[in-house]
């Protein structure tokens, strides 16, 4: 499975597009931000032609506005100058400010006697395997960019099958495992075997989901890997011992599937029994276009697969370039369920994965004391929040959900951002 990273990827651009410019920009951004682009997607995905306004070639390809003007300076600065020390320190300041771990991930979810692990809900278990913490390719937006970045303090891991299976024997809340990365199936599947040993030995866990971009990015997984037909074969032992195999697959844009190598990997993988669920972010450059999420839920619902989840984009990393006002993302959620039937409308969103939990942003709701976002709990640190309302201030600029403005005091239990004011007690 040939893959493109750091300089190779330079090249690569700039040979494809025939623009040295963007091949040194890619260079750059390239050494605060991790990148890595499979060749089924730099053959089958991109299109070349259109660089670099593709979507896809915005999906995965470094891009200079990622980076704010002065901090892509300084990178390219120290690289010019050959100063490895001042590079080093310059990377490292700009990642941490770019928030690595956003939602209290490190310190809220991950347990004490569980490095590698995360608990944030009472009955889901996301379980980080040491070697699925990489992908076939990478999404440049991605909110786990610190996985891949080398740093061992940043990256979560767990070391191996026997905490996993200690941490369920003292949790039987757990009843859903999320096996995630990275990328899990980037492991042979004679490793992915001893990680879901555990989960079938344990009979409280009746949910096995495992998230996964190879569908997309490596379809050859499941059709010409040497052990693609024993992941198969794991995949029917999951489902034949009873429990619910949920295959999470992120899709970005409608043209991820329409290469036949994919098509023929769908086909193999719901023979297996596994429901296959997809979601993705909302993300400007991309798919900022209700018509792209309405023909690509269709044509999934088509395909056998279940629309999950649209996201909005995470506060972190590149988000500055990503990133949609939250008035926009629920325009283009609205418009695209309004052009698909009921079946496509399965997908939940516009939905922020906040410290909080997951928050859907249902619509804006016009109050006597002005218009306000209608806010829902669809999932909770607290169980007991779950399906709780709120309404905070309508802020057409607002990201993110620590930005919004409670519109009373009673709202401050979804809504903790900016302080109140007396415009906005309703």
């Amino acid at each position: 499975m040939t893959s493109f990273t750091g300089q190779r990827l330079g090249r690569l651009i700039a040979e494809r597009t025939g623009d040295p410019a963007l091949g040194h920009d890619a260079e750059v951004v390239g050494r605060v931000l991790p990148f890595k682009v499979s060749a089924h997607v730099v053959d089958e995905l991109v299109d070349w032609s259109r660089a670099p306004d593709d979507p896809l070639y915005r999906l995965v390809m470094p891009h200079r506005d990622m980076l704010a003007p002065a901090d892509f300076a300084a990178v390219e600065t120290a690289l010019r100058e050959g100063d490895r020390v001042r590079l080093r320190l310059v990377v490292d300041g700009l990642r941490e400010h770019l928030n690595p771990h956003p939602g209290g991930q490190l310190h809220l979810n991950v347990p004490e006697d569980g490095r590698g692990l995360q608990h944030k809900y009472p009955e889901t278990l996301l379980v980080f395997p040491r070697q699925g913490q990489t992908c076939h390719g990478y999404c440049a937006y991605c909110f786990r960019w610190p996985q891949f970045t080398g740093d061992a303090v940043r990256r979560q891991a767990v070391d191996g099958p026997g905490v996993l299976d200690a941490y369920l024997a003292g949790h039987p809340e757990v009843t859903d495992v999320l096996l995630t990365g990275g990328d899990p199936l980037v492991m042979r599947t004679e490793l992915l075997d001893t990680y879901v040993a555990p989960l079938l030995g344990r009979p409280h866990v009746r949910t096995v989901r495992i998230g996964t971009k190879a569908v997309s990015f490596a379809p050859e997984r499941f059709l010409t890997a040497p052990d693609a037909d024993d992941l198969l074969r794991l995949f029917e032992r999951i489902v034949a011992s009873g429990r619910h195999l949920a295959l999470m697959l992120h899709v970005s844009h409608p043209r991820e599937l329409h290469p036949e190598p994919a098509r023929r990997a769908l086909r193999r993988l719901r023979a297996t029994g596994a429901v296959l669920r997809t979601q993705a972010p909302v993300v400007r450059h991309v798919n900022d276009d209700a018509a792209v999420w309405a023909r690509m839920w269709q044509e999934q619902v088509e395909l056998g697969l279940v629309p999950y989840y649209m996201f909005v984009e995470r506060d972190t990393g590149p988000r500055r370039y990503f990133g949609l006002p939250l008035a926009r993302a629920l325009d283009v959620y609205a418009d695209a369920v309004r052009g698909v039937s009921g079946l496509a409308r399965t997908a939940r969103g516009p939905v922020m994965s906040t410290e909080l939990g997951k928050v859907a942003l249902d619509g804006v709701a016009h109050l006597p004391g002005g218009p306000a976002f209608a806010l829902r709990a669809l999932q909770a640190r607290d169980p007991a929040l779950v399906g709780t309302l709120a309404h905070a201030r309508f802020d057409p600029a607002a990201q993110w959900w620590d930005e919004l403005t409670p519109y009373g005091p009673r709202d401050r239990v979804l809504v903790p951002g900016k302080p109140l004011t007396l415009e906005g007690v309703g």
